[in-house]
C-alpha cells in the first residue's frame, strides 16, 4: 500500500484539546476500512467486501450514534452533558465527513465495476439492449418481483406507506393515459436480491432496481414515466426497556416493535431526483435537508456484498484453514485431559473455534460432569454452542445460561434462544438490571477422583461461530482452582447480585476495573520516578473513557513509556508536547478484525519479563465498558501462555507494518509505504501456531 493520510479532527484553532470527540474518531476509523476497497494491492472481491463493510459501519453508526445525538436536541440539550460540546456544531461535522466518506464511496464503486468488467463479470445499472435479454427480464419480474411489490398511487386516500429501517424504495413520476400528473412510490422487499444474473457466456448482473425501473409498463399499462429516483432510509434503532418489567421478554418484544417504527436519521436519494419528489420524501418522513444525502451512484452500498457470491476465488484472499491446536490432538481430542496438563491460550481465526464448540459437546455427553454455567451474548440462530447447552440440560446436567438481551440488533435471536433454552430446562437468566453482560465465560464443573474440578474458559470474543472466523480473538482454557474459584463468584453475581468481594485472578466492572486499572497506572509512575523499569502496552479496540486517557496522560508525563494499539476509537491525544510525549498510537486494519483485548503493565520489569503484568479482558477503555457492563480481565499466570501473549502476539503486534496506521496529534492517521518485504502481524499469526497449542510439535521448547 502506498502512503495514505487521514483528514485531521482537530484544526490549527484546537491545538489546546486534551482529547479528540469519539464521534469523529469512529469516522476516522471508517475512513481507514475504506482505504482497504481503494488499496489495488488487495485482491478485487476483498476490495468489495470492504466497500460493503464501510457502508454497513456507517449505516449502524447513524442508526445508533447520530441518532442518539438528535435526541439530545429534541430533548433540549444544546451541549453534551459530560464533553461539553455543541451538539448542533458536531453534527454539522458528523455530516460533512461523512458525506466526503460517502463520496469516497461512490467514486470507488465505478472503478470497482470497471476492474470486474477486465475479469469479465459485468454488473450493470442499466438493462441491456439485447431484445433476448430484455425479454428474460421482463419474464423475471413477472414470476419473481411483481407478486411481491405494492406500487402506490401517491393520492388523499393513499398515504405514502411505511418504510421500515434500512428499506429502500423507487419514487415516480408518471403521466398517466388522460395526461393527468401523478406520483407513486414502491417499496423494495427486503427479500429480493440486489442483483439478478443474465442468461448466456460470461457473468451479467443486473441491479434489481434497473429491472423494476424497465418494468414500470407492467405495473403502470399506458402511463409514461417521467422519472425514477432510488433512495433508502435509516431510522433511530435506539430501544428503552424497563429492566424491572415483570416479563423482560415481552417488554424488548414490544421494544423492537418500536424501533421499527423509529426517527429517519438518514435518507439517502439519488441526486438526478426531481424536487416535488424530495419536497414530498421530506414530508412523508418528517425530515428536513440536515437528514438527507444526494448520491450519484446506487443507494444501500452495504447490499453490494452480495457480488461475493458470483466472485471466483482467484479474487479473493488464498484459501486460510484454521489450525486445530495439537496438544489437543496429543490427547485423543480430549479437552479436558489436555487443559488438566497445561492451560492453553487458542488465538482465533488463526486457530480453530471447532476448539470451543467440542470444549462444551464434551462437557454435554461426559458423564462426569455435573455443571455447566455459560453466558452469551451474541450467537448464530442455529449455534452448536446453543445445542449444546440444550443437550447437556437433556442429559440431565445442572445448565445455566447467562444471556444478554439487551445485545444492540441481536435482541430478537436471544429472545429465541432464551426460549429455546428454557424449553430445554436449561436455567437462564437475564443478567442484571442497567447492566449490559458483556463478558465472555463458560464454567464447566467436572468430578474427578471424588473431588469436583472446575474448568474454565474465558474469551475476548462472542460465543459466535462465524465472527470467530474473522475476529481476532483469544480463547483461554484452564482448570486453576483460583480462575475457577473467581468464575464461580462472578457466575453467583450475575444471577444472586451478590458482589464477589475478592477475586484472586481476575476484577469486573463496574465496580473493580476502573480503580485496579487506575492502580496500575499509577504503579508504574511510581516505578518510573524510582528509576525502576516502567511501561505500559494495551490493546483494545476502543479507547474513550477521559478518566483513564488522563492517568495515562500523567503516567506519560512522568516519563512512562505507552504503546497503544486501538483499532477504532482513540480519544487520546498522542505525542503532543507536554502532555502525552512517549505515548504511540496505532490502529490495525487489514483482512481480520483485531478484537481482542491484551493489557500488559511492566510491573518493575523491562518489556517480556516474567515481572510483566499480563491481562486479556472482555472489555474495552470505555466508559460503558468500565462503569454500565459486566466485564472481566483476568490476569494470566501459565509461564507458556504469558510468552505466547507476551512474545508472540504483542511483538507480532507492536513490530506490524503492513497494516498499521499511526495516530497523529491533530487526529489524522498515517500510513507508510510498504512493500512484500514489509511486515505483516496476521500473515505471521497465520504461519505460524500459538505456543501453548503446539504440544508435541514443541518438543523440548515447550516445558512452560
Amino acid at each position: 500500500m502506498n502512503s495514505k493520510k487521514t483528514d485531521p479532527i482537530l484544526d490549527d484553532s484546537q491545538k489546546g484539546e486534551s482529547f479528540f470527540n469519539r464521534e469523529l474518531s469512529w469516522l476516522a476509523f471508517n475512513e481507514r476500512v475504506l482505504s482497504l476497497a481503494e488499496d489495488e494491492d488487495k485482491p478485487l472481491g476483498e476490495r468489495i467486501r470492504f466497500l460493503a463493510i464501510s457502508a454497513d459501519n456507517l449505516n449502524e453508526f447513524f442508526m445508533v450514534r447520530v441518532a442518539g445525538l438528535r435526541q439530545l436536541v429534541d430533548r433540549g440539550f444544546k451541549r453534551l452533558p459530560k464533553d461539553d460540546v455543541d451538539i448542533d456544531q458536531l453534527l454539522m461535522q458528523i455530516m460533512e465527513r461523512s458525506a466526503k466518506l460517502m463520496a469516497r464511496q461512490n467514486q470507488v464503486l465505478p472503478e470497482l465495476i470497471g476492474c470486474l468488467h477486465d475479469e469479465n463479470i459485468q454488473v450493470l445499472s442499466d438493462i441491456p439492449d439485447d431484445d433476448q435479454d430484455r425479454l428474460w427480464l421482463e419474464d423475471w419480474f413477472i414470476d419473481n418481483v411483481l407478486p411481491l411489490i405494492t406500487p402506490t398511487t401517491l393520492d388523499p386516500s393513499h398515504p405514502f406507506p411505511f418504510f421500515h429501517n434500512d428499506g429502500k424504495g423507487m419514487m415516480l413520476e408518471l403521466t398517466s393515459p388522460n395526461s393527468k400528473p401523478m406520483q407513486s412510490v414502491i417499496l423494495l422487499p427486503a427479500n429480493l436480491p440486489r442483483f439478478v444474473k443474465l442468461p448466456g457466456d460470461g457473468l451479467r448482473l443486473v441491479l434489481v432496481e434497473a429491472v423494476i425501473r424497465a418494468s414500470i409498463v407492467k405495473i403502470y399499462p399506458r402511463h409514461q414515466l417521467v422519472s425514477a429516483a432510488m433512495f433508502s432510509i435509516l431510522r433511530d434503532s435506539e430501544i428503552e426497556i424497563d429492566d424491572e418489567a415483570n416479563d423482560l421478554i415481552h417488554e424488548f418484544e414490544n421494544a423492537l416493535r418500536a424501533r421499527q417504527r423509529g426517527n429517519v436519521v438518514l435518507l439517502t436519494l439519488s441526486k438526478d431526483a426531481p424536487k416535488p419528489i424530495r419536497r414530498l420524501l421530506k414530508s412523508a418522513m418528517g425530515i428536513d435537508e440536515n437528514n438527507f444525502f444526494d448520491t450519484d451512484g446506487p443507494v444501500a452500498l452495504n447490499n453490494f456484498s452480495e457480488l461475493l457470491d458470483y466472485i471466483p476465488k482467484h479474487l479473493l484472499f488464498p484459501a486460510f484453514a484454521p489450525r486445530f491446536p495439537q496438544r489437543i490432538r496429543d490427547f485423543n481430542g480430549d479437552c479436558f485431559a489436555a487443559i488438566r496438563n497445561k492451560d492453553i491460550i487458542v488465538h482465533h481465526p488463526y486457530e480453530s473455534f471447532e476448539v470451543v464448540v467440542r470444549y462444551l459437546q464434551q462437557a454435554a455427553t461426559d458423564p462426569d460432569v455435573l455443571a455447566i454455567r455459560q453466558t452469551l451474548y451474541r450467537t448464530t440462530s442455529n449455534s452448536p454452542i446453543v445445542k449444546a447447552l440444550i443437550q447437556a440440560a437433556e442429559n440431565g446436567k445442572t445448565v445455566t445460561a447467562v444471556i444478554e438481551l439487551k445485545a444492540r440488533f441481536d435482541e430478537r435471536n436471544n429472545i429465541q434462544l432464551a426460549r429455546a433454552l428454557g424449553r430445554a430446562g436449561v436455567q437462564v437468566a437475564y443478567g442484571l438490571t442497567d447492566l449490559k453482560i458483556h463478558l465472555k465465560m463458560s464454567l464447566v464443573v467436572r468430578r474427578e477422583h471424588g473431588k469436583l474440578v472446575s474448568y474454565t474458559h474465558v474469551g475476548t470474543g462472542n460465543y459466535h461461530p462465524i465472527t470467530a472466523g474473522i475476529y481476532t480473538d483469544l480463547s483461554y482454557f484452564t482448570c486453576d482452582k483460583d480462575v475457577g474459584r473467581d468464575a464461580y463468584e462472578i457466575f453467583k453475581y450475575l444471577t444472586s447480585h451478590v458482589q464477589p468481594d475478592k477475586l484472586k485472578r481476575s476484577f469486573i466492572s463496574p465496580h473493580q476495573s476502573f480503580p485496579q486499572l487506575k492502580l496500575m497506572i499509577l504503579a508504574e509512575i511510581e516505578n518510573c520516578k524510582n528509576g525502576l523499569p516502567s511501561g505500559i502496552w494495551l490493546k483494545c479496540n476502543s479507547l474513550v473513557d477521559h478518566r483513564l486517557i488522563e492517568l495515562l496522560y500523567e503516567a506519560s508525563q512522568a516519563g512512562v513509556p505507552i504503546e497503544i494499539v486501538a483499532r477504532g476509537i482513540c480519544c487520546l491525544r498522542p505525542g503532543v508536547a507536554g502532555l502525552s510525549e512517549t505515548i504511540t498510537v496505532r490502529s490495525i486494519i487489514g483482512r481480520f478484525l483485531e478484537h481482542g483485548r491484551i493489557y500488559v503493565f511492566a510491573n518493575g520489569g523491562e518489556f517480556l519479563s516474567d515481572k510483566n503484568i499480563v491481562m486479556i479482558s472482555s472489555a474495552d477503555l470505555m466508559p460503558r465498558n468500565l462503569r454500565r457492563r459486566v466485564e472481566c480481565f483476568m490476569r494470566l499466570e501459565n509461564p507458556t501462555i504469558r510468552k505466547q501473549v507476551l512474545h508472540q502476539i504483542m511483538v507480532a503486534l507492536l513490530r506490524d507494518e503492513k497494516n498499521s496506521w499511526y495516530l497523529q496529534p491533530d487526529g489524522s492517521y498515517v500510513h507508510l509505504q510498504t512493500d512484500e518485504t514489509s511486515f505483516s502481524c496476521h500473515e505471521y499469526f497465520m504461519s505460524n501456531p500459538s505456543l501453548s497449542g503446539l504440544g508435541s510439535l514443541a518438543g523440548a521448547q515447550d516445558n512452560g
